[in-house]
């Protein structure tokens, strides 16, 4: 006599072919879990050793490298000089370009402390909240902005190389660097000891790279791809230079010749000088916003739609690397 065949086992009472063993399944008591295993394993003391020791390591490595780096700058100040908002950079480079008919100048100042008795002290408000205060985003992100910007360009003309953007940087980065030494012998010589005050300077000179940047685009524009040269190019530069230098003529104003009237506030760092070093700290200010940055603005600005001559410097280039 036939029978049926038995029923088959219930796949959740047999453990066959799986290599878990009965970790999955429910969450039943009677059941286990791959994902309480797992957990298990994090628990366990040797795993929670060695997630100390990564941790202590990793903020004895971090501390190591805020005491070498506040050796040379302060991580706190820098901090400052970020502190930005989209509405501020908007602003800001509205202002970079634009500057002829904004006032006041002033920057903004609060009393560090609520208190009369501590009303001494002041401090100069971030820049997301003061459209005067200098920042290192904007002048940071157009000098990045540059040689991006610049390489393209030269990739438009048909005469991009590999050493377009080597060169490109190298100028940049030389440029910069001349820009601070020359700030660094500058304070020394104005007896500029406040190191806040020499980050503003070095905040201040990367504006330069939002002219820079507008002059390229403009006339590569209207150049049609002949680079900055005639009198579309020339125009543009002229102007954007002279937006610069109003811009840094009006806004390091502050820093090198302080308020002598009562409105400064005392214990805000902007200490009044004497005539003579006042002199020479306009002598500088006249020759850092004019003659400087127009040195430096065509050089960086100088782009030849030629592709022969970016041939033959990237030729150039690439024989002195090989050498």
């Amino acid at each position: 006599m036939m029978r049926s065949p038995p029923p088959p086992q219930s796949q959740s009472n047999s453990n066959y072919g799986s290599p878990y063993n009965g970790q999955i399944g429910g969450g039943g008591a009677g059941g286990g879990t791959f994902a309480p295993a797992f957990g298990g394993f994090i628990n366990e003391p040797t795993a929670q050793m060695g997630y100390q020791v990564g941790k202590t390591a990793l903020n004895a490595g971090q501390e190591y490298m805020e005491q070498n780096i506040n050796r040379y700058v302060s991580i706190s100040a820098l901090k400052h000089y970020f502190n930005v908002s989209t509405p501020y950079v908007l602003r800001k480079l509205l202002l970079v370009l634009f500057p002829w008919r904004h006032k006041p100048w002033s920057r903004e100042q609060r009393p560090s402390h609520s208190t009369p008795a501590d009303a001494s002290n002041y401090y100069f408000l971030p820049p997301r909240d003061d459209i005067n205060s200098p920042d290192m985003y904007i002048p940071v992100m157009a000098f990045v902005t540059y040689i991006l910007l610049s390489t393209l360009l030269a990739g438009l003309r048909g005469a991009f190389h590999p050493e377009v953007m080597g060169l490109t940087a190298t100028t940049a980065f030389v440029v910069v660097l001349l820009e601070i030494l020359g700030l660094k012998f500058g304070t020394y010589i104005l007896n500029i000891s406040n190191d806040s005050q020499l980050l503003d300077l070095v905040a201040y000179s990367g504006y330069k790279f939002v002219g820079v940047i507008v002059t390229l685009v403009i006339s590569e524009i209207l150049n049609r791809g002949q680079g900055t040269g005639g009198w579309v190019g020339w125009t543009v530069f002229g102007y954007t230079f002279m937006a610069n230098a109003f811009f840094l003529l009006r806004s390091l104003k502050y820093v090198l010749l302080p308020d002598s009237s009562n409105a400064t506030p005392a214990g805000s760092g902007m200490h009044t000088v004497a005539r003579s070093q006042r002199n020479r700290r306009t002598q500088f200010l006249f020759i850092y916003s004019y003659v400087v940055q127009f040195i430096f603005m065509w050089i960086l600005s100088r782009q030849d739609g030629s592709p022969a001559q970016i041939k033959t410097a990237a030729g150039a280039a690439r024989g002195v690397v090989g050498g």
